[in-house]
């Protein structure tokens, strides 16, 4: 490509004298969820732009017929790479219809595959490089738990499930590390396939960039990763505005629910009976947005009743949580009459993945963490850590109604008790997936076993039905629904939980610690890592 500044003038005068911009500047920075969360105190709290709404500035810019192009700066962009995926999408489109510019002081894994959408990718001399591939990490605090008289009873169904091993081991297992290198790997794939179709080359091609050691944005460009070096002040003009000044300018969405619309129901965070709340606690997977089996049920019924509503997507992103929950969640899935899809966000797994089975339809994004069926219970045991400090638990009454107490191990019997119990979940759960997916319950068990899939192995072994986001569900929604293109979506909250008189109630839940959220449930279909990959 030509080293020439990109040119940019005023259009013709409006009324008023006011001129319209030809170039765009749209900032992305942040984690971009995939929508504002339905609880009233979880929308209040939270102040990042969604994908939903920058989804809706695109296609603003898509109807701007005096628009020559768009910048698109970012910024601290720290999104998870499914969300950076559904991004690249977006900007794909736009430049479809216009030039679309990504400017890139920070050129890392995340943001690249973000940034590949576009027409072209430019970055700064000076830019920082850290494009090394994907790697994460994970403490194991078995050891450090024992040296203070804490230890762990961890029953799991089966090998691969690595729920609460963090507590129990002093070390990653074999099954547990096969497992997070297949999906790292699985995300490098999908990452230099998506690359590949972006810069035109081939996957190998745009695999081998990880083992480049590229440190600069000259090496960046030389290697063919972007398609100029320049700052920012070299790229447009004066005549260049923020999105947020030419709102004005940009054509209205016109959309009409006479003919139907697509009912939208999240369910984010860890599953757990009751209404859906907030938890503070900053552990991995249990601090944030908690899913309530009875919120997302009700949200579900009021998208059923709704006579103008057609079709469901259930947006689900959820390492999983209670058995239970995830069970009843899913009876109202596989019982709804309305078609409902099912689209994964950067987790759905475990439970995450069990109230899916019986969706008609079921979109992944490629960088999805999902599967991880399986179940796990166990419990903390305190003995020693009592002994040490002077605390002496007594018991009345019968010892199998103390069984979950952590004064103590499980009696032989005890164990015998849990082991039979998550057994029986195991096979509710296989069998579940077996009927939702047309597999058999032998085959359902060989890919379960609690081991994780990224979305394109999931995609390839029938556990879910196509790779997209919440664009793509939406539109397969649509077509089940016999809906046209541009029928309307709209957000299911569930009646009486809005924001008054319930706003009071949820503020004070939310400002509830609670370490262990599942209540007396001590069997959880469950992936409790935080997977950031790096």
């Amino acid at each position: 490509m030509p080293n020439i500044p990109f040119l940019s003038k005023a259009d013709d005068a409006l009324p008023g004298g006011v001129t319209r911009p030809t170039w765009v500047v749209l900032d992305l920075a942040g984690p971009y969820p995939e929508r504002q969360p339905g609880n009233p105190v979880q929308a209040l709290l939270s102040r990042t732009e969604t994908l939903e709404a920058l989804a809706g500035r695109i296609q603003k810019l898509k109807g701007a017929s005096w628009l020559h192009g768009v910048l698109v700066r970012f910024g601290e962009f720290t999104a998870a790479p499914a969300a950076a995926h559904t991004v690249r999408g977006l900007l794909h489109d736009l430049a479809q219809s216009t030039r679309v510019v990504a400017y890139l002081p920070h050129l890392n894994m995340v943001s690249l595959l973000a940034a590949s959408g576009a027409s072209e990718l430019v970055a700064p001399e000076s830019a920082e490089v850290n494009l090394n591939g994907f790697g994460l990490e994970s403490t194991f605090l078995g050891e450090f738990l024992k040296k203070r008289g804490i230890e762990f009873e961890n029953l799991r169904i089966r090998e691969y499930k690595a729920a609460l091993t963090r507590f129990s081991q002093d070390h990653m297992d074999d099954h547990n590390r096969e497992q997070l290198q297949a999906y790292l790997d699985g995300l490098e794939g999908a990452w230099a396939a998506d690359l590949a179709r972006a810069r035109g080359v081939s996957p190998e091609q745009a695999a081998a960039w990880l083992d480049a050691d590229l440190t600069s944005a000259q090496g960046a460009l030389d290697a063919g990763l972007i398609t100029k070096v320049a700052y920012e002040d070299e790229l447009i003009g004066p005549a260049s505005r923020p999105f947020g000044a030419v709102v004005n300018w940009l054509m209205p969405d016109k959309q009409s629910s006479k003919k139907g619309r697509v009912a939208v129901v999240p369910l984010v965070g860890a599953i757990i009976t009751g209404k859906s709340r907030i938890n503070p606690v900053p552990l991995p997977l249990l601090g944030g947005p908690m899913a309530g089996s009875d919120t997302v049920v009700a949200a579900l019924k009021r998208a059923k009743e709704d006579k103008t509503t057609q079709a469901i997507v259930l947006y689900v992103n959820s390492g999983g949580g209670s058995a239970l929950a995830s069970d009843l969640i899913w009876r109202e899935v596989q019982q709804s009459e309305k078609p409902v899809v099912v689209v994964m966000g950067e987790y759905a797994a475990s439970g995450g993945y069990y109230v899916a089975a019986h969706a008609k339809t079921i979109v992944a994004s490629p960088y999805t963490l999902t599967g991880s069926i399986g179940v796990v219970s166990g419990k903390p045991i305190l003995e020693e850590f009592n002994r040490r400090h002077g605390l002496n638990p007594e018991r009345v009454g019968r010892d199998r109604a103390l069984m979950f107490s952590p004064a103590r191990r499980y009696s032989d019997e005890e164990r015998e008790h849990v082991e039979k119990g998550i057994l029986e979940v195991y096979d509710r759960f296989i069998s579940r997936v077996a009927q939702g997916r047309g597999l058999t319950k032998e085959r359902v068990n060989e890919l379960g076993r609690g081991r994780i899939w990224s979305g394109q192995d999931a995609l390839d072994y029938g556990l879910v039905d196509e790779l997209g986001d919440l664009r793509t569900g939406l539109a397969r929604a649509r077509e089940l629904a016999g809906l046209p293109e541009d029928a309307p979506a709209w957000n299911v909250t569930p009646k009486g939980h809005g924001p008054l008189p319930e706003f009071a109630q949820e503020a004070a839940r939310a400002a509830q610690v609670s370490l262990w959220p599942f209540g007396s449930e001590r069997v959880l279909a469950w992936f409790d890592q935080d997977i950031k990959v790096r």
